[in-house]
């Protein structure tokens, strides 16, 4: 399904995410930001941990097997 680091971006792979509980890792720039599942999210943000990431301002990673 998806590998560990693999770039997610869009819809069908945030709900993936979501439905089959795979973390992912999100990235401001080159720099770890926070690591979990996603709780929610929309057009313009990912919840993960209680916290909203803008999705044109931050990278998320797959992180299956985490």
């Amino acid at each position: 399904m998806y590998y560990n680091g693999q770039a997610i971006f869009d819809d069908t792979h945030f709900n993936d995410h979501l439905e089959s509980e795979i973390p992912i890792q999100i990235y401001s720039k080159d720099e770890h930001e926070d690591i979990g599942f996603i709780d929610n999210f929309n057009n313009n943000f990912i919840t993960v941990n209680n916290n909203n990431y803008n999705r044109e301002c931050f990278t998320f990673i797959s992180r299956p097997g985490y």
